[in-house]
């Protein structure tokens, strides 16, 4: 696992695809058929996916123990590397290389999101109606709601559709505060309860919690952490180290990483034996459904709000577009176009 975190870049899907070649192909732990009912076990579940995937599958493998150290290896090499960005940015973002990296690098994590939103409404678009709970949930996201009340309601409105048959209705300049460190610890462990879809919905929640109602971070410094945790492997999740470090240096970076993912830990030992069932249940799988749109018109809606921070000239327009065609057109790793993109950045920083 300790390899996987530090080599699987790229999101979640890349991790998975990865955990599977190791542990399915490369390893023989379990078959394709066994990988798959693990693979849909966690993903009912809040919290990071693939990281999650990661866990259960060393829980399998070595039982109680392996749950542990299996999960840590797969996380402490992303942990690492975003902890010394963040630290990289709070010295130097200000200079023409470091602000000039971030300029060349925020354009095209638009993209990639954008490209991750189409794939994702292509699968959960099971109805076509769903789109009107991810427009509701898009709509919402911008009235400062707390993001889970779309989701919940999403989940709620498609269950009942499918067991009633009851046709859904219609639906100042920043001063940065500096918490204490249970705070942060409760705000973290909060976003790692409840946060559900992907890695990227996680983008959603920080707006909505660090800058708009916290103030803890602004929105520049969000978009910067996700800029760093697209050139780094392993969980997206550990964003939440690199914003722990802007908000109260290395001591509020270990407590919002470990605040984040220990949920994850918790969750996998003690709900995955359930969370098949729910799948099959009459009303609680098509909630999953509604849950996921509406997670899904919220990650469009931030993605709105950070390409208006981050495209906003022609060199960065240019970065998007780029960046989204070849995306499309080769599908190329994330790190490659995230890499070219620091490099033109860097370039336009110093002349």
């Amino acid at each position: 696992m300790a390899k996987l975190g530090a080599v699987a870049f790229g999101g979640p899907a890349v991790h998975v695809s990865m955990l599977r070649d190791e542990t399915v192909r490369r390893r023989g732990w379990l078959d394709d058929r066994e990988f798959l009912d693990l693979f849909g076990a966690v993903s009912m579940l809040p919290g990071p996916s693939s990281t999650q995937l990661a866990i259960v599958l060393s829980r399998r493998r070595a039982g109680w123990a392996g749950l542990l150290l299996g999960g840590v290896c797969f996380i402490a090499p992303a942990m690492g590397v975003v902890l010394v960005l963040a630290w990289l940015y709070s010295r130097y973002h200000t200079t023409p290389a470091g602000g000039g990296l971030l300029y060349g690098v925020e354009p095209v994590v638009v993209a990639i999101v954008v490209v991750a939103l189409v794939q994702l409404f292509g699968t959960a678009m099971k109805r076509r109606w769903f789109v009107l709970i991810g427009a509701g949930a898009f709509a919402l996201s911008f009235t400062g709601l707390n993001p889970i009340v779309p989701l919940l309601g999403g989940g709620l409105v498609v269950a009942i559709v499918d067991n009633v048959r009851v046709p859904p209705v219609a639906a100042a300049p920043l001063v940065l505060a500096r918490p204490g460190g249970l705070s942060v610890l409760a705000e973290f462990a909060k976003l790692g309860v409840i946060v559900f879809g992907s890695g990227y919905v996680l983008l959603a929640f920080l707006r909505a919690d660090l800058v708009t109602h916290l103030h803890w971070l602004t929105q520049r410094q969000v978009l910067d952490a996700v800029a760093a945790g697209q050139v780094t492997p392993g969980p997206v999740f550990t964003t939440a180290t690199f914003c722990g470090y802007l908000i109260g240096g290395v001591p509020m970076a270990l407590v919002a990483t470990a605040a984040i993912f220990v949920p994850s830990f918790a969750m996998v030992a003690v709900l995955s034996p359930f969370v098949a069932r729910i799948r099959r249940s009459a009303w609680l799988g098509p909630a999953l459904d509604g849950i996921t749109v509406a997670a899904l018109g919220l990650m469009a809606a931030v993605t709105v709000s950070l390409g208006r921070s981050a495209v906003h000239d022609p060199l960065t327009w240019v970065l998007f577009l780029v960046a989204l065609a070849m995306a499309v057109r080769w599908k190329p790793n994330a790190v490659v176009l995230v890499a070219a993109a620091a490099v033109v950045g860097i370039a336009h920083g110093l002349l």
